[in-house]
């Protein structure tokens, strides 16, 4: 093997060994699943910034033209030469600003490139800010603080690019970063990786509040299988669009059951859970049951197996095997059997014996709102 190839192969394994991680422990805040949004950018002559931010990785249609030239699943600005760079921001290269559709903590970058091959990037930066303006003109102005969290790097054409953040950024919440090209072209997708940051000042007393959902700070932490899509579906915003907007698994051929374990967004009671089959017909779960446990998620290993937690924690019945239907919400108050006032950390929803379920939604009180209550 030549020594080209060795670097390209050892890059390879790097970058599958962050995807992993990335994937297995964080959330992408910028996602427009989570709201996500672009506000402005030097450039998007070829392809709208927009699609930085959406599902899947670009695709490329061999044949389709628009009236400026080839369209592209991605953001890509115009060839730089000739250009003056007369911007809000006054940068010679070009740059998009991004809203975090979670505000949170940063832990590293996937810069997609794909099929852009020979219109890429020769190198990126990405610089974050933590900001509590409205979206408006002030939000480009140099009275923003915006620190580089990663410096400028090359990126390869048409390749999934990740880069992790140093700890001195990793620990700042951040609610808005701007995604550097040097000197201009096209990039397919942007994932910001990390975890959210919570402001429980936003709640009221009493207020129910959605335990599971990936908003509010809850994340699916293992699944048993997640063959035809992602296990972050269950807990999205919103009802699911369609089949693919989901948790799914494939078809097992033993009793089962498949399951999904959620860390909730932070410890609490549980009140009230609805599961919904929304779109799936001929492939929801027969029945379902739903579990709890309490743990403390420094306690955890991140490389810890199913078998490894299952040995690790006492789950608890919070709703016992329950019949599933075909494309319906399902709501259960009656039929939780837990302690209403104990608080749980995690939850594990069981399908038996597979299928899909669209959406899980834990309502309960969040214990530190409940303490500070109380305190009061």
């Amino acid at each position: 093997m030549s020594q080209l190839a060795q670097v390209q192969a050892i890059n390879s394994e790097q970058n599958q060994q962050l995807n992993d991680e990335f994937i297995r422990n964080y959330i992408d805040l910028a996602s427009e699943r989570v709201g996500g949004e672009t506000l402005g950018c030097s450039d998007d002559f070829f392809a709208e910034m927009e699609n930085l931010l959406k599902s899947g990785r670009g695709i490329f249609i061999d044949d389709k033209y628009t009236e400026r030239g080839k369209w592209m699943d991605g953001w890509e600005s115009r060839r730089s030469y000739g250009r003056n760079f007369s911007t809000a921001c006054d940068h010679e290269f070009d740059w998009c600003i991004i809203r975090l559709g979670i505000s949170g903590f940063i832990k590293g970058f996937d810069i997609d490139t794909n099929f852009f091959r020979g219109n890429a990037p020769q190198t990126v930066s990405v610089e974050a800010c933590f900001s509590e303006q409205q979206p408006d003109e002030n939000l480009f102005s140099k009275e923003i603080q915006w620190q580089t969290v990663l410096k400028q790097v090359s990126v390869n054409p048409h390749s999934q690019n990740f880069f992790r953040i140093s700890d001195e950024f990793s620990k700042q919440s951040f609610t808005h970063v701007r995604l550097n090209i040097f000197p201009d072209g096209g990039v397919a997708r942007f994932r910001v990786y990390g975890e959210a940051d919570v402001n429980w000042h936003n709640f009221v007393d009493g207020e129910l509040i959605d335990l599971a959902a990936i908003k509010n700070g809850g994340k699916a932490l293992l699944v048993s299988d997640m063959f035809f899509s992602d296990k972050n579906n269950l807990i999205m915003p919103e009802r699911g669009k369609n089949m693919g907007d989901g948790w799914e698994t494939k078809r097992r051929r033993d009793p089962g059951p498949d399951w999904s374990i959620v860390k909730l967004a932070t410890a609490g009671t549980v009140r009230k859970v609805l599961i919904d089959t929304h779109h799936f017909k001929g492939n929801y779960p027969d029945s379902f049951m739903l579990e709890a446990c309490v743990v403390d998620s420094a306690d955890i290993d991140p490389d810890f197996s199913d078998k490894q937690f299952a040995q690790t924690v006492n789950w608890q019945p919070i709703i016992a095997q329950t019949k599933l239907y075909a494309h319906r919400e399902h709501l259960f108050v009656s039929e939780l059997v837990n302690d209403k006032d104990q608080a749980f950390t995690h939850v594990r929803l069981s399908i038996f014996p597979d299928g899909g379920i669209s959406r899980m939604r834990v309502f309960g009180y969040p214990s530190k709102l409940l303490l500070s209550s109380s305190d009061e």
